[in-house]
């Protein structure tokens, strides 16, 4: 019954997702043709200023150049716009994908407690609970034929962790540090997916390239050129 309440709930939750995707996606293609207009008007722009130079004075050369980089400059905020936009709704679906990942892990631990508490032992405990006989059994024989083998470190075997021990051992914080996808493209030196606030590496050979804000403890952009700690090691060898 609270399974179901709470599948009720989480659609719930996720009902105006498709509405705001497909927002963002219609914004991002309004940025696009904008994009591509501003394009269209820099090559007039050039083309105009190229066939005329010789026969403009300095005044409207100059006047024709800022009319230029004005229309660079718009053109460059409309891709930033669309780079922020992108990744908004990159985080609006993980937020999702984690919120029901931490959740999934939290009922798998209520589960596996209620199974203990009401005596049930699943076919996976009752396998290492067998194992683990027939190893003591095999270790008691081995203690009275050569006492001597079990005080050697190399000969103490360490028990594995039961499963319902591994499972409850599972916290919803632990999965949100998880990747979504094992197939996206990790980064930093976190070796994570991209999230939040990052910043690229300035050395163009850069193996990382990208990094989290937190993970090379930045708060804000840093002025003028910035190098990865990886790279600054490599400068300073050089």
């Amino acid at each position: 019954m609270a399974t179901a309440m709470y599948l009720e709930h989480y659609l719930d939750s996720i009902e105006n997702l498709p509405c705001e995707l497909q927002r963002n996606f219609q914004l991002m293609r309004d940025l696009d043709h904008r994009t591509e207009e501003k394009k269209v008007e820099i090559d007039k722009l050039a083309a105009e200023y190229i066939a005329n130079v010789r026969n403009l004075p300095s005044e409207q050369r100059v006047e024709h150049l800022e009319k230029i980089q004005t229309a660079y400059s718009k053109c460059k905020e409309y891709s930033d716009d669309k780079v922020q936009l992108a990744m908004q709704t990159y985080e609006m679906v993980d937020k999702h994908i984690r919120r029901l990942d931490a959740d999934l892990a939290r009922f798998e631990a209520d589960l596996k407690e209620k199974l203990e508490v009401s005596g049930y032992e699943s076919p996976e405990g009752r396998g290492i609970k067998k194992v683990r006989g027939l190893k003591e059994k095999r270790g008691s024989r081995g203690r009275g034929r050569k006492g001597s083998d079990d005080e050697s470190p190399k000969k103490k075997i360490k028990p594995s962790p039961d499963y319902g021990e591994a499972l409850l051992a599972v916290h919803p914080s632990d999965v949100l540090d998880m990747p979504v996808d094992p197939n996206e493209p990790t980064y930093c030196l976190c070796h994570q997916v991209s999230y939040g606030e990052m910043i690229g590496c300035d050395n163009p050979d850069c193996p990382i390239e990208w990094f989290h804000f937190a993970c090379v403890d930045l708060t804000t952009k840093p002025k003028g050129k910035w190098y990865c700690p990886r790279c600054i090691q490599d400068r300073k060898k050089k």
